[in-house]
């Protein structure tokens, strides 16, 4: 008995310096994602400051593991879950709603596109293995970091997979975040509205964050208007909200293809449950955005902590992913998956170009 209390107590140890110092890299990753000067320099979120922090600390990590796993593990899969399942808090029913089945299929058109060729182009031209292949796929295609979280966890794959997957999206991310609103400004894109650039930046762009961020720079340097901001935000959301069957798809056939059997693979699929309550939060999302109060408690004071509060599972997640990056391996195989993430970009570009004029011409 005495034993046992024992090594509960240093489970619980072990999971508390490492969540504390998890903890710490996301202070300074949210102080410097809302430090004004740093904010309108670099447009990287607390996300992204996380991980490179984390990052910058991973050989310290690495010397003092048997001390920190614990709690860095809990925040890299346990915190991560509920970062996902909160993030309905940034979506409506009646926002998916008003896209319509256009938006709709353009999004699937935009994820089966991209997720298939990067499996395809990953394996054969940058001879990656098919989980890192797919992560990198899932980034480009759906909602960036996010998703490849979600989908390691749902296929269980080596951690540092999901790193390179995450790092590629970051840096992508970034550099059409800030290319497209200078490309539209120039009228390098012909043939392009506010509305069609509204749905070229929802159908293409990696992160949420990307999309608002490119939404915002193009009203300073191009005169971007709200509705046109709109359309990019909602259509990026339907993207988003693909990932539920999108994840209830692939682990599905991934684990049919990696084991023969059927009780084997009834055994090793991980089925994501988060992803159905993802589902029902954006439903609670709907009902508290359509009232003012709910038990006296204001609604949009609910609806904010759930954000809040999923901005800090999320930087807490990708933190600790960041603790994770062994530079040794990142330099071996790091080239090749920035090479497919490269190629995946080429494609959603103009891909994406040519998908909002015939959307924009036949179904819009």
């Amino acid at each position: 008995m005495i034993k046992k209390i024992e090594h509960y107590k240093n489970i619980l140890i072990s999971n508390f310096k490492g969540l504390i110092f998890t903890a710490s890299i996301v202070f300074f990753a949210m102080y410097f994602s809302s430090v004004q000067s740093i904010k309108d320099t670099t447009h990287l979120a607390a996300a992204a400051f996380a991980i490179i922090i984390g990052a910058l600390l991973s050989p310290w990590f690495f010397k003092y593991q048997h001390h920190l796993q614990a709690g860095v593990h809990f925040s890299a899969k346990k915190l991560l879950r509920l970062g996902i399942i909160l993030y309905g808090f940034n979506i409506t029913l009646t926002e998916l709603l008003s896209v319509g089945l256009k938006g709709f299929i353009l999004s699937m058109i935009v994820i089966f596109f991209i997720f298939i060729l990067a499996l395809i182009v990953g394996v054969k031209v940058f001879k990656l293995d098919k989980e890192t292949s797919m992560l990198v796929g899932a980034g480009s295609a759906i909602c960036g970091a996010a998703a490849v979280l979600a989908l390691e966890s749902s296929l269980k794959s080596d951690p540092f997979k999901g790193i390179l997957a995450v790092g590629t999206v970051v840096i992508f991310g970034l550099v059409f975040m800030f290319l497209y609103p200078i490309v539209f400004s120039l009228d390098l894109f012909p043939y392009f509205n506010q509305h069609a650039m509204g749905i070229f930046m929802g159908a293409t762009l990696h992160e949420v964050a990307n999309v608002a961020g490119a939404a915002e720079m193009a009203k300073d340097i191009a005169n971007f208007d709200q509705s046109a901001s709109n359309i990019a935000i909602i259509i990026k959301m339907m993207r988003v909200i693909l990932l539920v069957p999108f994840l209830l798809i692939v682990t599905y056939f991934f684990a049919k293809n990696q084991h023969s059997s059927k009780e084997k693979t009834a055994k090793n699929i991980s089925i994501p449950y988060f992803a159905f309550i993802f589902l029902g939060v954006i439903v609670i999302n709907t009902y508290l955005a359509s009232r003012e109060n709910f038990l006296g408690i204001s609604t949009s004071d609910i609806i904010s902590f759930g954000k809040l509060l999923c901005t800090l599972c999320i930087v807490f997640a990708m933190a600790a992913l960041g603790l994770q990056i062994d530079f040794k391996k990142f330099l071996k195989s790091g080239s090749r998956v920035f090479g497919l993430a490269f190629v995946l970009g080429l494609v959603l570009v103009f891909g994406g170009y040519f998908l909002t004029l015939f959307f924009r011409g036949i179904l819009w």
